[in-house]
């Protein structure tokens, strides 16, 4: 970006969303530019210059804006190893393994006690430095997990899921981080807006439910809202729009593409999104890819498909993860044309 660009930004106009897009930016191109030594001091200093003037701003209008997208840079990587348990990571690096994943985790009002089901508790303390303290609670594939958060709100985490969350809310706002799928139930708080956070995504909301889906290897992030009203900001395409906003209402799922940063909206059935909490898939017309895709997550098992015809041919029903996983594609093998072996424990080849 040239410096006439950036004396030409208004910073006083740009909300808090565009402040954090543009500080992205400007830390990914002074780092190109340091690998052109003539245009270095000029560059680096004319980015640093920049970057202190968002920052302060951002800092100024509100303390912890954009705390969970920096803590979720500054930590490590989370891994859903196919044998791990549920990991509740405290902000001290302790892991605390979660062996039953029908336990409920929850925070007291203060965030200063965390309750796992009726056996367990643990005291720690809520601020760190008059910084926020945040936990992350990691689901690996093949289990699925609750958490109460310190305001009352409910998240339902899938498998393979992370999610970021301090133990206590600031003032002003309350601020998670998602990846993997999860449904939200918001306790109402019309003082303190809930920002659900993924990849280039805000999800905005004062107290509804809805589901959020936000896997690394899918090429969309989708919201399907229940009940309620959201406001859905994300990446746009040019540097001085970076941000778009759209607002949604119940029975509406929005589809956003990673790649393309636009997104689509479409009127749904919203039963089949939320129907995992109960331990049931329901499936419309969907494709025998994306519902083997779904099976290998909710088992922890590799589900290879070799019959590539058969890919696009879809099935409609319920699926009752209390079966066995060879029970469920047994129901699904009766409405499709495949047969199917057991290469271990761990997968299964469908020819």
């Amino acid at each position: 970006m040239k410096e006439e660009e950036f004396k030409k930004i208004d910073f006083t106009s740009l909300n808090e969303d565009e402040k954090r897009e543009l500080k992205k930016r400007i830390i990914a191109n002074a780092s190109f530019l340091k690998k052109r030594k003539r245009r270095f001091r000029y560059s680096i200093g004319v980015a640093a210059s920049i970057l202190m003037i968002i920052s302060f701003s951002i800092y100024k209008g509100n303390f912890n804006s954009f705390s969970v997208d920096k803590y979720v840079v500054e930590s490590q990587e989370a891994s859903y190893g196919k044998n791990d348990k549920i990991k509740l990571v405290l902000n001290d690096g302790e892991d605390i393994e979660i062996a039953d994943e029908n336990s409920t985790i929850k925070y007291s009002n203060t965030g200063g006690q965390i309750s796992i089901g009726n056996s367990k508790t643990i005291d720690q303390p809520v601020l760190k430095k008059d910084k926020l303290v945040f936990n992350t609670l990691i689901v690996p594939f093949g289990k699925r997990s609750k958490i109460q958060l310190s305001d009352g709100s409910i998240v339902w985490l899938n498998s393979g899921s992370k999610l970021v969350y301090p133990r206590s809310f600031s003032k002003k706002e309350r601020e998670v981080y998602i990846e993997g799928e999860a449904t939200f139930d918001i306790a109402h708080d019309k003082n303190r807006p809930f920002n659900v956070i993924a990849d280039n995504h805000n999800i905005k909301v004062l107290g509804t439910v809805f589901n959020v889906s936000n896997y690394k290897d899918e090429k969309s992030i989708s919201t399907v809202l229940k009940s309620g009203s959201v406001q859905i900001s994300y990446k746009g395409n040019s540097l001085f729009k970076s941000k778009e906003a759209l607002k949604i209402t119940p029975g509406t799922m929005a589809v956003y593409n990673k790649k393309a940063h636009n997104i689509i909206t479409e009127k749904v059935e919203v039963e089949k999104y939320f129907s995992w909490i109960e331990g049931k898939l329901i499936f419309k017309n969907d494709d025998i890819k994306l519902i083997m895709k779904k099976l290998s997550r909710y088992y922890n098992v590799d589900i290879v498909i070799n019959k590539k015809s058969i890919e696009n041919h879809t099935f409609s029903g319920a699926l009752d993860l209390k079966d066995s996983v060879e029970e469920v594609i047994k129901m699904i093998q009766e409405t499709s044309n495949f047969e199917y072996n057991l290469a271990n424990e761990n997968k299964i080849i469908i020819n």
